[in-house]
């Protein structure tokens, strides 16, 4: 792969500029005239000598090795998009994704905090079920009684050995069960592209193709998609049938997913909705 060492230095320019002492868990300290790092703690930061930002950000033909692009993109805090560019730039091949991450940053957690009434989940790229709000645990049930590792929704629908169910009862889809089997394997096979060095995701690949043949079967068909939106039917124990709308988002190179279950303004349904969520949460064993 070929450095282009030319764009490499404004890229760490800008990216520098962008990010403040604050953020980079520095002291503001007084006389600064940027508002962003300085080349001093960007080598501060990234554990170089100042004089190597210096040759880095004037073009100065000098190739970073991988550990000093690694240590560049975390004192700047990249995306993994951005990391990955700044990889490309210096003439390396991008690290191979790891293991899922199960984690969901600051800002994410404010807008989730903010959606007020709604229904919401977060899903790693496997479909393990990492956050839930008020409103999921008293429309779905609470999951907090599952083990960890088996708050997944790939395992619910395809549950090994007979098992049930375990996070909650799922809500009747309008996709149908087949449909609703095949997005999600589809969307597995689309995360072991992005994640091919998981070692949970291989697991539960291995796991639900020894153990489920409908999976296997969807599996081998070598479809390649993302679960989206749907209309389901909640079926919930204290104010019965409720539709809602379910939309599926993606959160960036991670691929978490946010799922948001709300119902139609002004309906019956919404009526029922806000009920479920107000009454508290229920064991799904007795739902």
């Amino acid at each position: 792969m070929t450095a282009d060492i030319a764009k490499l230095g404004p890229m760490l320019r800008t990216w520098r500029g962008r990010l403040s002492p604050a953020a980079a868990g520095l002291p503001a300290g007084r006389g600064r005239r940027v508002s962003g790092l300085r080349r001093e703690d960007l080598a501060e930061l990234a554990g170089i000598s100042v004089d190597y930002v210096v040759r880095l950000e004037q073009g100065r033909y000098v190739t970073p090795s991988a550990q000093v692009a690694g240590a560049l993109a975390r004192a700047l805090q990249l995306t993994d998009a951005e990391r990955d560019h700044l990889y490309r730039l210096a003439g390396l091949a991008p690290p191979a994704r790891g293991e899922i991450s199960d984690h969901i940053p600051p800002g994410l957690r404010r807008m989730l905090n903010r959606l007020g009434d709604a229904a919401a989940a977060v899903f790693a790229a496997d479909w393990q079920l990492i956050w839930w709000n008020r409103g999921w645990a008293g429309l779905l049930g609470d999951p907090s009684a599952t083990p960890s590792p088996l708050r997944n929704f790939a395992r619910d629908t395809f549950p090994v050995d007979g098992s049930a169910p375990r996070l909650s009862h799922w809500p009747v889809t309008s996709l149908g069960q087949q449909e609703v089997e095949a997005s999600v394997v589809s969307d597995l096979r689309r995360a072991t592209g992005r994640f091919p060095g998981s070692g949970r995701l291989a697991s539960l690949v291995q796991d639900l193709t020894a153990g489920s043949p409908r999976f296997a079967e969807l599996w081998a068909s070598g479809a390649v998609g993302a679960h989206r939106e749907d209309h389901k039917i909640v079926q919930h124990p204290a104010v019965g049938p409720i539709a809602v709308d379910c939309d599926v988002l993606t959160d960036g190179d991670a691929e978490r997913k946010i799922v948001v279950l709300t119902a139609a303004p002004d309906s019956e349904d919404e009526g029922k909705f806000r009920l479920a969520v107000v009454s508290g949460t229920y064991d799904p064993a007795y739902g």
